[in-house]
């Protein structure tokens, strides 16, 4: 059986398991108060261009929206997202346990129309009986989306600049940034991220790391007693060196975007036998995650040697799944599900 169903479903990256073995015997302090993880907030800043921002290491993406969002928000404001976004539909409303509404609005292939943003603000703020509403308090999307697209470098400029014009946080979850930032139809660098949002992590989880995620403020003043608020949201890893050493390793040597090129170019191999068999696609997505269309009858066929996500019912006959790629997935995985689409 080729598992597809995720990008999470091996260990880690060789480097991060020798590092870790290497490393197992040393002494250093916790809570991410460590060498490892001082190195690692460095690297982070030089890779950002942003020599100010405060870094912060929590396990998992959960964790750290949540933690997020509940550090920014007040207790009366709410987060807008897509309906597609991942606060609002994959979340267990974990947001929601945290006393913060996810305020969803409709978007187009996952992604928030800056337009319509706009709208949804100024209606609120310009109602005479706003008070009897849930503030809007930040903006939250993720790059790639939900579904695999992406904001093009125009689109997150035109978003910040509507955050920034009304005072509003913009956040974007980064649990697959990598995968996105190496797409061949992306305009957007991580400099440019640091750049237009107000917070954003670089995930690790989904990307060759055992576990982790690095929380990146580009205002400490938004980030102050953030250290607190980890805490009490059951983040702050005692043994906080394991997360730092792995973000080292992976930003050493450009191994992050090299291990993310090795995940989109299998994906690409992937939507071309899809695409070329005469399927279609519930989005136009050039990162790991691709949604081919197909028709019930062809999902049993594959299911037999393959394991993926069972996205949504297109229609009676047809349903659209996810098919994931990830920075281990082999060469003759992607052969023989491409073997099989072919032989449908």
């Amino acid at each position: 059986m080729y598992r597809f169903e995720s990008d999470y479903l091996e260990g880690c990256l060789p480097e991060i398991l020798k590092k870790l073995q290497d490393t197992n015997f040393e002494q250093t302090s916790g809570y991410g108060r460590d060498p490892h993880c001082e190195r690692a907030r460095s690297l982070i800043r030089i890779a950002c261009e942003a020599p100010d921002a405060d870094v912060h290491f929590l396990v998992g993406g959960t964790q750290t929206n949540a933690t997020v969002i509940s550090h920014i928000l007040k207790p009366f404001q709410g987060v807008l997202s897509t309906d597609t976004g991942h606060v609002n539909v994959h979340e267990t409303g974990a947001i929601e346990k945290g006393g913060h509404k996810v305020l969803a609005i409709p978007g187009k292939d996952g992604k928030m129309d800056a337009h319509s943003l706009e709208c949804v603000i100024e209606s609120h703020f310009t109602d005479p009986g706003k008070e009897h509403t849930v503030q809007p308090g930040m903006v939250y999307l993720s790059f790639p989306t939900e579904l695999g697209t992406l904001y093009t470098l125009k689109e997150l400029t035109q978003i910040s600049r509507v955050c920034t014009k009304w005072g509003i946080p913009l956040f974007i979850d980064g649990a697959r940034l990598g995968y996105g930032l190496v797409s061949p139809s992306s305009d957007v660098t991580l400099p440019d991220i640091a750049r237009l949002a107000d917070v954003f992590y670089i995930g690790g989880t989904k990307q060759g790391a055992l576990f982790g995620e690095a929380v990146v403020f580009r205002d400490k003043k938004m980030s102050d007693n953030f250290r607190y608020t980890i805490k009490q949201n059951g983040g702050m890893l005692a043994k906080g060196r394991l997360i730092g050493l792995q973000f080292e390793v992976l930003l050493e040597n450009g191994l992050y975007f090299k291990a993310a090129r090795h995940a989109v170019s299998q994906a690409i191999l992937l939507k071309e036998a899809f695409r070329n068999k005469g399927f279609d696609f519930l989005t136009d997505s050039s990162t790991n995650q691709q949604f081919p269309i197909l028709p019930n009858e062809a999902i049993e066929q594959l299911s037999t040697d393959f394991s993926f996500d069972i996205w949504r019912p297109v229609d009676a006959g047809h349903t659209a799944v996810r098919v994931c790629t990830s920075w281990a997935t082999t060469d003759d995985a992607i052969s023989e599900l491409v073997r099989k689409v072919q032989g449908l």
